[in-house]
């Protein structure tokens, strides 16, 4: 082990050496945080400062000015050593003060300078322990708030899609990165029959637990829906209803993209509800299209009447289904992204394969705002046609 290294861990046992032969003295929380010498010096120099004006001072008595070194041992010292700081200092005063009284006055004058400083040490002392009883309070609700929140973050997941759908000629992959522990996104890829699959990504308006709620509530009821008859309008129907109904005034609204892929017609067809428009690569033009919104986000309005869109499909084309985290993310200047940035992302990684596009645009994405963070839940989702055995190394 080099000396450098040496040096630190010498210095970290001396640290603990100290903490434990002064641990008797102060504060289990004034022990545990900082150098444990600095509270022992700040009492003792405003000690020894205030005894040597008491000692200077003929003409009237300074023994109130203990109340400095008392009120600083009251809040760094343990209580029993608080209280017997009094003593001492009533001791100092009487001994080392040069004045001159009648005995009577004098122990009067000692037991009422006493019974004062014994009045504000027991208000410090009582103020210090509220506020860590306050402190702990605060520190257990925390972690289970926090724990709270990591289950229904693992209760989130289970809504997510495990594995990879096996459809002929398709090739999925998709992703999440809350910006909280918990979030408002929800994508999902749910097979229909051997060679069509439904996809879904979802937005819910803001972010937190009540976001997460309304998230959980429009997966499940997607999941639900994928069990009943395939028409697309009047899922997107059913759904709108049910997030109203529990929506204050439209407050509370999702953006839902829904689309079904059949691999063997080779055609996509979809609803996009105040949706950030999917990016459709062409692999015969090298162009990148936008599958647009055709109605207001679900939740906002009790009837939501939507139009049903469609798209040929070829071999090599991609899909890139996103939510706002990606597009909105911003540099350290403040600019976003944006859907330019995304769809040349898009066009120059369109021969590699789902998983690959999709971890470079999230890393992408988090390289273009180092720095300040994600700001929003981050949601992707690639699905790569590799029809007739098109892949990423025949083209």
């Amino acid at each position: 082990m080099s000396f450098t290294v040496q040096q630190p861990i010498a210095a970290k046992l001396r640290d603990e050496r100290e903490t434990v032969a002064l641990s008797p003295i102060l504060r289990k929380d004034v022990a545990s945080n900082g150098p444990a010498w600095l509270p022992l010096i700040l009492v003792l120099s405003s000690f020894c400062a205030v005894a040597y004006a008491d000692h200077l001072v003929v003409s009237i008595s300074l023994v109130y000015l203990y109340l400095l070194p008392l009120a600083v041992g009251a809040i760094f010292l343990r209580k029993e050593i608080s209280y017997s700081l009094i003593a001492v200092c009533i001791l100092f005063h009487d001994y080392y003060s040069p004045r001159n009284l009648h005995p009577g006055l004098r122990i009067f004058h000692n037991l009422s300078a006493a019974f004062c400083f014994a009045f504000i040490v027991y208000i410090i002392q009582r103020y210090i322990e509220q506020r860590e009883a306050l402190s702990k309070t605060v520190q257990r609700q925390r972690d289970e708030l926090l724990h709270d929140v990591e289950l229904a973050a693992q209760v989130q997941r289970l809504f997510l899609p495990v594995g990879k759908p096996a459809i002929t000629g398709l090739e999925i992959a998709g992703m999440m990165r809350p910006a909280r522990g918990v979030s408002g996104d929800y994508y999902d890829y749910i097979p229909i029959n051997e060679h069509t699959i439904q996809l879904v990504i979802a937005d819910v308006a803001g972010k937190g637990v009540p976001a997460a709620l309304l998230m959980s509530a429009t997966a499940a009821t997607m999941q639900l829906e994928a069990n009943h008859d395939r028409n697309l309008l009047e899922m997107v129907g059913r759904l709108n209803t049910g997030i109203h109904s529990v929506s204050d005034d439209g407050e509370r609204y999702v953006t839902l993209l829904v689309a079904e892929l059949d691999a063997q017609k080779r055609k996509l067809h979809y609803v996009n509800c105040g949706h950030n428009p999917a990016l459709l690569f062409r692999a015969e033009t090298g162009t990148v299209t936008r599958l647009n919104s055709s109605c207001v986000p679900i939740g906002i309005s009790p009837e939501n009447p939507c139009q049903l869109a469609s798209a040929d499909l070829t071999a090599g084309d991609v899909l890139v289904f996103y939510t706002d985290g990606v597009t909105e993310a911003e540099n350290q200047s403040g600019e976003e992204l944006g859907t330019e940035r995304l769809s040349a992302l898009v066009q120059r990684g369109s021969s590699s394969s789902a998983e690959a596009l999709m971890t470079d645009i999230f890393d992408n994405v988090a390289s273009f705002c180092s720095g300040v963070g994600f700001n929003d839940d981050v949601t992707v989702l690639v699905v790569k046609c590799n029809f007739d055995g098109f892949s990423a190394a025949s083209s």
